[in-house]
Formats: C-alpha cells, sequence, structure tokens
C-alpha cells in the first residue's frame, strides 16, 4: 500500500472506514471475484481494520470521567 493510500485511510472517518469494508465484504462474496482482487482486498481491508482500531485506541485515551473528587480520571 502507497503511502498516500494510508494517508488517505487516516482521514476516513470511522463510519465512513465501516462503510467501505461493507462494501468490500459484498465483493468478496462474489464467487467469480479473481483470486488476485480477492488477496487485495483482503489486505486493504485488514489494513482498513488496523486503522480503524489505532483510531479507536487515541479515542478511548482521550476519553477521561470525573470521580467523586471533581478530578478527571482517564477511562
Amino acid at each position: 500500500m502507497s503511502e498516500m493510500e494510508k494517508e488517505q485511510q487516516e482521514e476516513l472517518s470511522l463510519e465512513e472506514t465501516f462503510a467501505k469494508l461493507d462494501e468490500m465484504l459484498e465483493r468478496l462474496e462474489n464467487r467469480e471475484l479473481p483470486l488476485e482482487e480477492s488477496f487485495r482486498l483482503y489486505k486493504e481491508g485488514m489494513d482498513l481494520l488496523c486503522t480503524c482500531n489505532k483510531k479507536i485506541d487515541t479515542v478511548e485515551k482521550k476519553i477521561q470521567i470525573m470521580n467523586g473528587d471533581g478530578e478527571l480520571d482517564e477511562f
């Protein structure tokens, strides 16, 4: 995957990424899809999942909750 493709993935929202993954799954379910294309889609999908995991981890680290003393604790 090129650097430009990675940057484009980083810019997609989680919802857009999930929609793209759904679209890929539909294409992968097509039994007439050539094997090479299936492998390419699989790899691209796995890369998208890694991007999603990084985004979710980042959000989780930013979420904080206020404890009973009025101080912020990390979630």
